[in-house]
């Protein structure tokens, strides 16, 4: 199996990518990996090359740039080429912790969309108390969607967390403001008997506030509902640290207490943290790509690593053509 990285994308690049790339070569023996990107800032952290080879490049695609015009004007950048190494056959998957919006636009100009789904979902795993974490689709990709469209959704969140989380009979919700089956907008209200009759374990409408309880395994809603909820975990999470630790080093006493509560805080800090859930699968193209967090460490680019292995491994894109393909049938 061999998967394409681009090196440049992200905050910590190109640090964060080769240290990820080592330690999955060293964990996961069947891999090999192709980091695309300035050689010689590449070569500053390879210090094993073993099972890596190094597609250069100096040309990157900046958050900054236009997402559809920098995909089509530089087509020599670290993230087209990582795209196009999936396209030319080269490489089972790709992960990049760049420019969401390119990398979109990158996942439907050259892998293409699997046939029967609209449009595709960019769909983080995000924490929950229990430590399991829920799939979250859409959280942008697709600003309006339609009905039909959050059932291909459920359909893609079942397959995922079957087949890679391991979930028997995944739980899936539809993201409302309200648990009755009559709330919410025309959307909601459309597509609840669509995922009632769809022979999923369908929970019915869940609420925001619920979400990082476990209410359910899956959860669907359009990409601005979605990418509201996304940034304001996102957004809570670190003002409640900066906030307790704030707090915590006011006062001589209360660096005492921190300093007995430093492994409980620990602790809490990795359950809300994303980093050990891989990255938001751009999930409906015709190949797994994966976009890291834009501030990705070596640990959360060596768990997108693992997720991209693993979707490969359990044939998930074959399973999602499948189930699409019978849903396809029941409609015709």
């Amino acid at each position: 199996m061999r998967l394409s990285i681009d090196a440049m994308g992200g905050d910590n690049a190109p640090k964060a990518q080769v240290e990820a790339a080592q330690k999955a070569i060293q964990s996961f023996p069947d891999i090999e990996i192709t980091l695309v990107g300035d050689e010689e800032e590449i070569q500053k952290y390879l210090t094993d090359s073993t099972r890596i080879t190094i597609l250069h490049t100096t040309e990157k695609i900046e958050d900054t740039d236009q997402p559809t015009t920098a995909v089509r004007r530089k087509k020599d950048s670290s993230m087209v080429l990582a795209v196009r190494e999936v396209k030319e056959g080269r490489a089972d998957a790709t992960i990049s912790s760049g420019n969401t919006g390119a990398l979109m636009t990158a996942g439907l100009l050259y892998v293409g969309r699997i046939k029967g789904i609209d449009r595709p979902a960019l769909s983080p795993m995000l924490p929950t108390l229990d430590g399991n974490g829920f799939l979250l689709l859409d959280v942008g990709a697709n600003m309006d969607a339609k009905p039909e469209q959050l059932l291909q959704y459920a359909i893609i969140g079942k397959t995922y967390m079957e087949m890679v989380r391991g979930v028997n009979k995944p739980r899936i919700g539809l993201l409302n403001v309200g648990t009755e089956s009559g709330k919410g907008n025309e959307l909601t209200k459309n597509a609840f008997p669509l995922l009632e009759a769809a022979g999923f374990h369908f929970v019915g409408n869940v609420e925001a506030r619920d979400l990082l309880n476990g209410v359910a395994d899956v959860v669907v809603c359009d990409g601005f509902a979605g990418n509201l909820v996304l940034k304001t975990i996102e957004g809570t999470a670190g003002t409640l640290f900066s906030l307790l630790k704030k707090e915590l080093t006011s006062s001589f006493i209360n660096k005492l207490a921190a300093g007995v509560l430093k492994s409980s805080f620990k602790e809490i800090k990795n359950t809300l943290s994303y980093s050990e859930y891989g990255g938001a699968g751009l999930y409906g193209l015709k190949a797994p790509v994966i976009k890291a967090h834009g501030s990705s460490d070596a640990t959360a680019v060596f768990h997108a690593i693992r997720q991209a292995k693993e979707m490969v491994e359990q044939q998930v894109v074959t399973i999602i053509k499948s189930e699409v393909a019978k849903l396809e049938q029941k409609q015709e």
